[in-house]
């Protein structure tokens, strides 16, 4: 049996889930989210707790059942309480502003990058003298989040030597010694 696929979900109050075949709507104070998953995995709500289910112990079925119980669970979470990351940007001229859902970012390039934000996403940047310049954004779709803040990142990954960059806040980056010196 899956460790994390057996384990019951508690639904928060104000979280409600609807099963239609194989799509899962979640609806709560944050939003609604909506996912289709395999017909062969059986999802079912009872009172406040939702179970997942596997018909068989395939191989496919087997890997199928932690995949869909994790995928609701971040769903119920999102809609409930909802997701958020940080991210600085290291580096002497390294801006970010944002109007709307327009993200502009100064990265040390020969011209700003505008980046524009799916309307899911809820963004704000801080530029507090003698700290780092950061992007908060907030969404209750987990996927999404990550995936734009990924993009995001690999606009200026951090290089090892001085950090520059933009990084998650609170990601250790590993540094390289730089050139040792002559004779």
């Amino acid at each position: 049996m899956s460790r994390i696929g057996k384990l019951p979900i508690t639904l928060p109050q104000g979280v409600e889930v609807k099963i239609d075949k194989n799509h899962v709507t979640v609806k709560g104070k944050k939003g609604s989210l909506t996912q289709s998953f395999s017909p062969d995995i059986n999802l079912a709500v009872e009172g406040t707790t939702l179970t997942v289910s596997r018909p068989t112990d395939q191989k496919r079925h087997r890997a199928l059942h932690g995949l869909t119980r994790a995928l609701v669970a971040n769903m119920v979470h999102g809609v409930s309480e909802g997701y958020k990351t940080e991210q600085e940007l290291v580096g002497v001229g390294y801006r970010a502003s944002n109007k709307g859902q327009v993200l502009e970012l100064a990265l040390g390039y020969s011209h700003n990058i505008t980046f524009e934000l799916p309307v899911e996403i809820k963004v704000t940047t801080t530029a507090e003298k003698g700290q780092n310049p950061k992007i908060i954004m907030e969404s209750c779709d987990k996927q999404l989040l990550g995936q734009v803040a990924a993009k995001i990142r690999s606009l200026r990954k951090p290089e090892p030597y001085k950090g520059k960059g933009i990084k998650f806040a609170g990601e250790i980056l590993r540094r390289k010694a730089g050139k040792s010196a002559g004779k």
